[in-house]
């Protein structure tokens, strides 16, 4: 093992999105896959975190506005570092990525040489990977990129440009789901330097309770009708869409609870907006908001539920959809992103279109009607443990250290 980490790819993981005390659930799935990595490769995690002046201030109306994380820590045995770099909110997206790279060259510098790292793994295409082509070019350094689920939308926004160069530059591209595969494409990715590996499940967290016990740790009916959705209350998520569907429903299965597990995120907080659509609706308590819960408290909301659903706008790959599925629960969800990668047969769940609130209403009525294999539904979830990802993506990261012998003798300079 020590041989193998001698000689192959030596890790300095770039990411915004980085699990912090500040926000605990923010990137889990990035933590999750790299510090699996680091096993068997040496990892070094820098996640910048964006800054303006009078950030503070916007803090006094919006208390979850952009928290700030320690500038150093050490998570698991690997370091994280997280500097500093300009970002305006809504203001000059273009200059994000430059900002981003030129705020951690130095630390970056610093870590390659002290480290001897010989990678950049970057994750998501903007702002993270254009500051990643930078950054690779700076330093002489090869870059795994991972494209995740924005890059779709932001193909769409004025940060198109500097995202599609981030792809095209990337030695090697993972591709979350084979949704993702065909926006690399599109952006001019070469097929062959593209491999898709999906998120994966950890099987020690999510693993399926007694629901009589978990029910009346949650103070639900033993006999209730429960469905749960688990993501941040921001608009893309679709809470909103799910309780729409409640009234219908309530009419056909009276004891119909909702649980509502999450908090605030990057792009929002719909907490208040949630609670008001319940009410003018006249759910009473059957909509349930449990807050945000660390991946190891997931188990007992979705242990007490009958079905998962998320009326996403988009996902690249829902790592939830698999947590619910080790819990013994089919998914109610969209046909957008990778969901259809994840929810791949009908014994696993319903895929409905987006913003169709009637059928959405009947899935989840189908759903919750329907006597499912839910031993079936666990035995998925667990062939797609995270244990499998890693041997795939390990030929990925260090097949990206066959690089040109000038770009090697450019990294020699720097170190």
């Amino acid at each position: 093992m020590s041989a193998e980490r001698d000689h192959g790819a030596r890790l300095l993981v770039l990411s915004s999105l980085f699990p912090s005390a500040a926000q605990p659930n923010a990137g889990l799935f990035i933590r999750e896959r790299m510090f699996r990595v680091a096993r068997r490769r040496p990892v070094v995690v820098v996640a910048p975190q964006p800054w303006f002046p009078g950030q503070a201030l916007v803090r006094r109306f919006r208390p979850h506005f952009r928290p700030m994380a320690a500038r150093r820590e050490v998570m698991g045995g690997i370091e994280v570092h997280r500097p500093r770099f300009l970002c305006v909110p809504g203001v000059l997206k273009r200059s994000d990525g430059f900002l981003m790279a030129a705020s951690s060259f130095l630390t970056v510098r610093r870590l390659v040489r002290v480290h001897r790292l010989n990678l950049l793994d970057v994750h998501f295409g903007y702002p993270d990977g254009a500051a990643g082509r930078l950054l690779a070019r700076w330093l002489g350094l090869p870059m795994v990129l991972t494209l995740r689920g924005k890059e779709e939308r932001q193909a769409r926004t004025e940060v198109c440009g500097p995202l599609q160069r981030a792809v095209r530059a990337a030695d090697r591209l993972v591709t979350v789901s084979e949704a993702l595969r065909t926006v690399a494409l599109s952006f001019g990715a070469e097929p062959a330097r593209i491999t898709v590996i999906g998120n994966g499940i950890d099987l020690d967290k999510f693993e399926r309770q007694p629901r009589a016990a978990a029910r009346a740790q949650l103070g639900l009916p033993a006999d209730a009708r429960v469905l749960v959705s688990v993501g941040t209350l921001v608009e893309r998520k679709g809470f909103d869409r799910v309780i729409d569907c409640l009234p219908p429903l309530l009419a056909k299965f009276p004891t119909l609870y909702f649980l509502v597990v999450g908090g605030s995120g990057p792009e929002g907080d719909m907490a208040t907006r949630l609670r008001a659509q319940a009410a003018v609706l006249g759910l009473g308590d059957r909509v349930r908001f449990l807050g945000p819960m660390a991946p190891e408290q997931l188990k007992l909301p979705l242990s007490a539920a009958d079905v998962f659903v998320l009326a996403t706008s988009y996902e690249g790959w829902a790592n939830v959809f698999l947590e619910a599925m080790a819990c013994g629960l089919p998914v109610v969800s969209t046909e957008v992103g990778g969901n259809a990668q994840v929810v791949s047969s009908p014994a696993l769940g319903t895929l409905v279109p987006l913003g169709d609130g009637a059928a959405l209403t009947a899935a989840l009525g189908d759903a919750l009607a329907r006597d499912w294999d839910r031993e079936q539904i666990v035995e998925y979830a667990r062939a797609n443990a995270w244990e499998r990802r890693i041997p795939p993506l390990l030929e990925v990261l260090d097949g990206a250290l066959q690089r040109q012998p000038q770009a090697a003798a450019a990294a020699a300079v720097l170190r």
